[in-house]
């Protein structure tokens, strides 16, 4: 029988084999975010249209080519969010947090999507880490995010990776900075895409972030935005890379990078690598001090980064980086006869309450088969129930990786599986008595609940 429909290109189902991976990375980024003193926010997955206009730019592929907009039932013009900043600038005015100490610092794991080509991390659906720092305008509030960033790559064993740093300064000194582009890129107008004829007038910057092999070529030769900064963006930006330099984080300056977004002023910055093709920007974001007065707010700097979950997992795998192993089963309480199913189900329900992980046979399967089952579930221990087992309030306890049986009572199971999953976790430790009484298990074991 065929199925009904498969996945939507573009999107990926997430395995249980897998997910581990991606917890573990979600997991980890949430604990360095809360180090540095971000906090999460979550946002609704779809927005009015215009937010994205306004924030993101009319003139960028983003908004022009890729997001996914549509109307609701009651006309309005509604678009899945492309990308984290916007939503959570808006979530920022609308719940009055600028009344709040500043700087506000949130991050958040959200889904995001993006109508384009699908290719090796680079999904219609994708995952994003982001940080925003609301409020703080001062250099060293750049270099805290870029700290973060790097903290996170650091602590996940991620290698190899470039940090590029540029700045496009702000709208004054912008300026003559468009005027320069416009003039150079008049001479090309015969080779130029149509998307960057139409940005010529505009918006002329954002040919800097054309993927057109062609347009990518023209703006190499292109005029550099570090040659027309002002005093102001100058000196913000000699002082960002002075604190990178005190934290011991290695950057390089990069005058082509200019980011994909309208919002941003000032520093913008990636983590780019080599090792995971074309797409090899793992982490990018800057400053944007002039979003929150573009959305309807008062003027307030802010900052922030976007860092793909998907890119980041593919680098990792790419570079073999190790993951932890995954949560696995502690002991699989196999059955025979109804009567000792409800007692392994009893019985499975007060290990987790203590949080172990616990199974029982809930398929019908014959003994043989569960044995089987509990081998490739990796279950450390296994322990059979039956009439005999029932009567007598004793089982045997097995060990799987070495397979030796120990006597366990039914009375006090949970108690004496907890005595045995810690002399394991003992074992070998340095100090650590191998002739600990119960009496000592016990205090053991209540301190760590």
């Amino acid at each position: 029988m065929a199925l009904i429909t498969n996945a939507i290109k573009g999107t990926l189902d997430l395995l249980p084999a897998e997910s581990y991976k991606t917890q573990y990375v979600e997991a980890a980024v949430r604990e360095i975010a809360e180090n540095f003193g971000f906090y999460e926010m979550r946002t609704p997955v779809f927005e009015h249209t215009e937010l994205f206009q306004r924030s993101v730019g009319e003139t960028t592929d983003v908004v022009q080519k890729e997001m996914y907009t549509f109307s609701d039932k009651g006309g309005r013009s509604i678009t899945l969010r492309p990308e984290g900043t916007a939503g959570a600038a808006r979530a920022f005015l609308e719940n009055g947090l600028f009344n709040a100490p500043l700087p506000q610092k949130i991050y958040y794991l959200t889904s995001c999507y993006r109508y384009e080509k699908p290719q090796a991390g680079r999904l219609r659906e994708f995952h994003q880490f982001g940080v925003e720092a609301f409020g703080a305008g001062a250099p060293a509030q750049d270099a805290e995010i870029i700290a973060l960033a790097h903290t996170v790559f650091q602590y996940l064993g991620v290698k190899n990776l470039t940090l590029e740093i540029n700045s496009i300064g702000c709208p004054e000194c912008r300026q003559g900075f468009q005027k320069a582009l416009k003039a150079y890129f008049e001479g090309y107008k015969d080779k130029l895409c149509d998307t960057c004829l139409s940005r010529l007038d505009r918006n002329p910057m954002r040919i800097l972030d054309c993927k057109s092999p062609v347009c990518s070529q023209i703006a190499k030769g292109a005029p550099k935005i570090l040659d027309y900064l002002c005093d102001d963006c100058r000196t913000h930006f000699d002082a960002v890379q002075s604190y990178l330099k005190s934290m011991q984080i290695d950057f390089t300056v990069n005058p082509e990078i200019v980011r994909g977004l309208d919002y941003y002023t000032r520093t913008v910055f990636e983590f780019v690598s080599n090792e995971i093709g074309a797409q090899g920007t793992v982490c990018g974001g800057g400053r944007y001090d002039g979003l929150l007065e573009e959305l309807g707010g008062k003027p307030m700097p802010a900052c922030g980064f976007g860092m793909g979950i998907e890119r980041l997992l593919l680098l990792m795998e790419a570079q073999k980086t190790p993951f932890p192993e995954p949560k696995r089963c502690d002991i699989y309480l196999a059955s025979m006869g109804e009567n000792a199913t409800r007692e392994t189900a009893r019985l499975a329900q007060e290990l987790r309450e203590e949080g172990i992980a616990a199974q029982f046979d809930t398929f019908g399967r014959s003994l043989k088969a569960q044995m089987k089952y509990a081998d490739k579930l990796g279950a450390a221990y296994t322990v059979v129930l039956g009439d005999s087992e029932l009567e007598s309030g004793k089982a045997q306890l097995k060990n799987m990786a070495d397979g030796t049986l120990s006597d366990i009572a039914l009375d006090d199971f949970t108690g004496a599986f907890q005595s045995v999953l810690l002399r394991d976790a003992l074992k070998g430790v340095e100090g650590a008595d191998a002739d600990l009484s119960e009496t000592d298990l016990s205090q053991l074991l209540g301190g760590l609940k």
